[in-house]
């Protein structure tokens, strides 16, 4: 099973998202957009996850919410990473508070002893809305900058689980089940 950590946003919200995006989305760029449905906020990838190791990962992540409250999440704001020069990832910005980054660190922490390396990089929170081509050029991505910049979208939520899910890649993309939820109370 392929498996990763993540916060669900309410439909809505990827819906309201999935239409604010659309005017970059029809510039026909080189990008593989992320369906509405699949839109969410990745804490950790874990990758491929024997069926035997399950129980271990639920039990991890449960330890990782222990104690965690809801998170409130402000989106807006639009970029790329790692530059406009050379974009690999477009993205919506988070803002939440300290919670998210605490809640973040416990899930490094817990799945670290069972194997799941820590992550190098700093933890930035977002949420991914599509992914370059492997064969796009820098020039593909002129006035991508100014299209987002242009893009108008914030929302407020209050996420309440933190989720393992399952992603299944299929020839339309990848599609993410919810395998195993634990409440943030």
């Amino acid at each position: 099973m392929r498996l990763f950590v993540a916060l669900n946003l309410p439909s809505p919200v990827r819906q309201a998202l999935w239409q604010a995006v659309e005017p970059v989305r029809e510039r026909g760029l080189p990008v593989k957009w992320v369906r509405p449905d699949g839109i969410h906020v990745t804490l950790k990838f874990l990758g491929d996850v024997s069926e035997e190791r399950a129980a271990d990962v639920r039990a991890a992540l449960g330890r990782a919410a222990r104690g965690a409250r809801p998170l409130p999440l402000a989106l807006g704001e639009f970029g790329v990473f790692p530059d406009f020069q050379r974009p690999r990832v477009v993205w919506a910005g988070i803002t939440a508070d300290s919670g998210l980054e605490i809640l973040q660190h416990r899930v490094e922490q817990e799945f670290e002893p069972l194997g799941f390396p820590t992550e190098a990089r700093p933890f930035r929170p977002h949420v991914t809305l599509g992914r370059a081509g492997r064969e796009a050029r820098p020039r593909d991505f002129t006035g991508l900058e100014a299209a987002l910049g242009d893009l108008q979208f914030e929302a407020a939520v209050v996420v309440e689980s933190v989720d393992l899910m399952q992603s299944t890649l299929e020839s339309a993309g990848a599609v993410y089940h919810v395998t195993h939820s634990e409440r943030l109370s």
